[in-house]
């Protein structure tokens, strides 16, 4: 099949990824694949070599439009979160159907949530009313965590892969002289609780080192250093901690990023879900959202994990929706904290993922 994604990039760092990773492996199993995205400059870090089976295509270009809007229409359009495709794009993709071609599939890919509603609203038809796709209709395709919903991105051989890899080898190739140190990730917003698990982590009882992520956590982190706040509350030369600053990394070596840490601060949706199949402990900073919409969604997912109470006393204060202190970070609590993650993980290996979902979807219905 032919399949046009669409992308507009609002976090290049969520988005972005999750449809690079629809996309890639939609064309690894074979298929034709175009992602359309309006800003794809994170892919030179994110996907630095591209892939054969996947052409990016600006859909800011006017050219690029209408060369595309007099070439045949593809078999699927994902329009991913919401965003409004070209409509020239619509129109061509609305013009009658081949004899070979039956049907055309329009699908909105939805945010990932464990709220009920996702089991509700999963590939519900959405009539269109007006504009150039007047007479179509959408399915809302959702990510998810149950076998009612649309499932996770998972390629097929994820987990053969993570059981293969070699920690201390890939931490030399990035230069890090791992000796044994508790590891973590941080890939985050502007966490309130960000001072105080540095003070935590650089007064504890074991060595640890912190791995931060380019962009707004390595900004938050180096911010607060040069602080008096940061000066008080931590002893001279961070104590027990050590702090790693990465460059940019692409998506498989962020995978092994996670793969290669006792403990991951994660962030958004696509982060989120790598951080699961990781299979360590995760602490999710959520997506904030004006109405406090966040707390519902991360309140669901932490029901659905199952997690342990200090677990979800972490990500409560974490998203700075508690007052208090992180729970302890040793090892033991750590061990408790990645049994639920990986009883969880299991739980969704159970299921089949977010692509062969759809594909089976559009088999069954065309």
């Amino acid at each position: 099949m032919r399949w046009d994604i669409f992308c507009k990039v609002i976090d290049n760092h969520g988005d972005l990824g999750v449809c690079w990773r629809l996309a890639r492996q939609l064309a690894t199993q074979g298929d034709g694949v175009r992602l359309w995205v309006d800003d794809g400059a994170a892919l030179a870090w994110m996907a630095p070599t591209g892939h054969a089976g996947v052409p990016v295509v600006d859909w800011r270009d006017p050219d690029a439009v209408q060369e595309a809007a007099a070439a045949a229409a593809p078999d699927v359009l994902i329009e991913a979160f919401g965003c409004d495709p070209a409509p020239e794009l619509i129109a061509r993709f609305a013009e009658p159907v081949s004899a070979n071609r039956p049907h055309r599939w329009w699908i909105n890919l939805e945010y990932l949530s464990a709220e009920p509603y996702v089991e509700r609203l999963h590939w519900l038809p959405s009539p269109v009313f007006r504009g150039p796709g007047e007479g179509l209709s959408k399915r809302f395709f959702y990510p998810g965590f149950t076998a009612a919903t649309g499932g996770l991105l998972r390629e097929p051989d994820l987990m053969a892969r993570r059981a293969a890899f070699d920690r201390a080898a890939w931490l030399g190739g990035q230069g890090i002289e791992w000796r044994g140190e508790l590891l973590i990730s941080l890939f985050c917003y502007e966490p309130p609780a960000l001072l105080e698990l540095l003070a935590r982590l650089a007064a504890g009882a074991e060595p640890a080192r912190l791995l931060v992520t380019p962009g707004r956590a390595a900004l938050a982190v180096k911010a607060l250093l040069s602080g008096s706040a940061a000066r008080k509350a931590l002893p001279a030369g961070l104590g027990a901690l050590s702090i790693s600053y990465l460059p940019h990394l692409s998506q498989p070596d962020f995978d092994h990023l996670l793969w290669a840490c006792d403990l991951n601060f994660a962030r958004g949706e696509d982060s989120f879900v790598r951080a699961i199949w990781a299979g360590a402990p995760l602490v999710w900073q959520i997506y904030p959202q004006d109405d406090d919409a966040h707390h519902v969604k991360l309140l669901a997912f932490l029901d659905w994990l199952g997690a342990p109470p200090a677990l979800r006393h972490a990500h409560m204060v974490w998203n700075g929706f508690e007052a208090g202190a992180l729970p302890p970070l040793d090892r033991l609590t750590l061990a408790n904290w990645s049994a639920s993650v990986q009883a969880g993980r299991d739980r969704l290996l159970q299921q089949n993922d977010l692509v062969t979902q759809l594909r089976g979807l559009i088999s069954q219905k065309s």
